[in-house]
């Protein structure tokens, strides 16, 4: 079920339009963004890195900072804890790189998500006291690791948290209390004590943070920085596509920042990266972050060790590099295979036990392997519009991930179940689990009973910035659009509507004609192409239903006229050099 909204948010769109050299029509867009003001529509559109916000205002970075420089004074040797997803990743090799430029004694342990889990844990902390290491410094996580840190300093280590996860709290309502780890210094800007003003940042941006405050703190390093920041950036960068966090604020200026270094220097790795992949860095955007580079990243997690992520960073040699970018991407196409067959498996499972008629859904898949579960629940959720947690089983029980819906709040739910389980995570959109199995089936019941979720919360929505006649898109609008980018979580692709198209004639598309090209019309005299991709199916069913059984042959072999309202999106496509104006159609009803 799909609900359609049209965004009506107020501001004077023409005199944003001719101060700022946009259409009103962009200038609403932004303004769909939550750009309230001139100052913040400035931002938007010419933000720079001397916008970011001042990293000491980070609750506990002086702290940090001021360990750290003693330490490295010291010569004390220092571990960086990280996580084996791409924010953990990216993390972890920005910490290494800042602090060797700074002529510190640092390593880096990534987790085995198999054997290790994710975080802290006792055996980690044990390795690094053999080792020698005086100092952990975490990153992406470390907030809900009170009893390990604990444990730590038992031991006589120093431990500095640098985190973006939620922070663990007991009790409800006024007696809300959080929990934070006994560490030395906890940098976290989710911290009740932290007034942060963006606290939407991950977990590589809260170290790309400490790094900087480092550099700039430090009157020997200060003008090293600006050399080093380069590369850090684009670590910040694919961290913040990757992690999916919203792309609004001084997200938005990393994100830009760190896709032109890419395009304009790109580290080794990402270079081998993108050759194995067929990707052309000149052109690169979100979209290959996010679902090209990004999984290859993760992928090693998954399957095997993120030290060879790390590796592939860290090296200066091209031949290498290539190699382990190839075992990646080759890691991540046999993930993908393992994926369908796992999202087979767990749609079998819900209709079968027909759990559908659930609101939260939870798929026990004891065969799967555990690095995909997040994934697959992902895809779930996708399918049947509601928050889904798929488990599996793992050497200690069962472990698994939840995926979420926008009136879902999955962090809080399992806090509500706490009871049940071994350990857990994350935030509102998605959560990691861990419990006994014989509690498979009472976390199921309990997650529905204490949900209070509505029909009406279930509703697709379908925020539309600007109803607009398709006659109004031409290449000058669409290349005007560009500006909006780079679009993720918090700035979606502009979506735009319009009621009462005529469909006057089809053409399959796609190897397996799994696509379609339309050709419409408003007015009956004026025509114009679009294209159907991810929703062809959904399309092709609307027409069956409104015009009969065999509309839709009719529709691909003569002439039609079949009236519907659609959603499309615009963009520049650029075909054998040729450039001309795409419109995608996305909704239809």
């Amino acid at each position: 079920m799909e609900k359609w909204f049209v965004a009506s948010k107020k501001a004077d769109f023409e005199s944003w339009g001719k101060k700022y050299h946009i259409s009103p029509v962009t200038a609403r867009i932004i303004r769909n963004r939550d750009v309230e003001t001139e100052g913040s529509l400035q931002k938007f559109l010419y933000g720079a890195l001397k916008d970011l916000y001042d990293p000491m205002l980070l609750h506990d970075m002086d702290r940090a900072v001021e360990i750290l420089k003693l330490k490295i004074e010291q010569g004390k040797s220092i571990r960086v804890i990280g996580d084996y997803d791409v924010d953990g990743i990216c993390a972890s090799q920005i910490l290494k790189m800042g602090l060797k430029a700074l002529g510190a004694k640092v390593d880096v342990a990534i987790p085995h998500r198999i054997k290790d889990g994710y975080g802290l844990n006792e055996q980690l902390i044990q390795d690094a006291i053999e080792d020698g290491v005086d100092t952990i410094l975490t990153c992406d996580n470390g907030i809900a690791a009170y009893h390990q840190i604990a444990y730590a300093k038992e031991q006589g280590m120093t431990v500095v948290v640098t985190d973006h996860h939620e922070v663990p709290f007991e009790g409800e309502g006024n007696d809300r209390r959080e929990i934070l780890p006994p560490a030395d210094a906890v940098v976290d800007p989710k911290k009740e004590q932290c007034t942060y003003p963006f606290p939407g940042i991950c977990g590589a941006v809260v170290a790309y943070k400490l790094i900087q405050a480092l550099y700039e703190t430090w009157e020997q390093f200060y003008d090293l920085y600006p050399i080093i920041q380069k590369q850090l950036l684009q670590f910040a960068a694919i961290a913040t596509i990757c992690d999916v966090m919203e792309l609004l604020d001084e997200n938005r200026i990393l994100v830009k920042e760190g896709l032109k270094c890419i395009k304009e220097e790109p580290v080794l790795g990402l270079q081998a990266l993108a050759m194995v992949s067929e990707i052309e860095l000149s052109n690169v955007n979100a979209y290959h972050m996010g679902f090209i580079i990004g999984p290859c990243l993760n992928a090693t997690g998954r399957l095997d060790s993120a030290a060879r992520s790390l590796e592939l960073f860290d090296t200066t040699d091209k031949r290498l590099a290539m190699e382990i970018a190839g075992e990646l991407k080759a890691l991540n196409d046999s993930r993908k295979q393992m994926t369908i067959e796992g999202v087979n498996e767990a749609i079998e499972i819900v209709e079968r036990e027909h759990l559908e008629k659930e609101r939260v859904l939870v798929v026990f898949l004891p065969d799967c392997h555990e690095s995909l579960a997040g994934i697959i629940a992902g895809r779930i959720r996708e399918k049947y519009g509601k928050p889904t947690f798929v488990l599996t089983k793992a050497e200690e029980g069962v472990k698994g991930s939840g995926r979420s819906i926008e009136t879902y709040h999955m962090f809080e739910s399992l806090v509500g179940c706490k009871q049940l389980l071994s350990k857990f995570g994350g935030h509102k959109m998605a959560a990691g689990l861990s419990l006994p199995e014989e509690n498979v089936d009472l976390l199921r019941e309990a997650l529905n009973r204490q949900c209070t979720l509505t029909d009406e919360d279930f509703a697709t929505k379908v925020h539309i910035d600007v109803p607009m006649p398709l006659s109004m898109v031409d290449k000058a609008f669409a290349r005007e659009l560009e500006v909006l980018e780079p679009h993720g979580v918090g700035n979606p692709k502009p979506l735009f509507a319009r009621k009462d198209v005529h469909i006057v004639s089809a053409k399959k598309m796609g190897a397996k004609g799994q696509f379609a090209r339309l050709v419409l019309t408003e007015d009956g005299t004026n025509f114009v192409e679009a294209v159907c991709f991810s929703e062809t199916e959904k399309l092709l069913s609307l027409i069956e239903q409104r015009y009969g059984a065999e509309a839709v042959e009719k529709m691909f072999l003569q002439k039609c006229d079949y009236s519907i309202s659609v959603t499309y999106q615009v963009a520049v496509n650029t075909f054998r050099g040729k450039e001309s104006v795409q419109i995608s159609l996305q909704n239809f009803c």
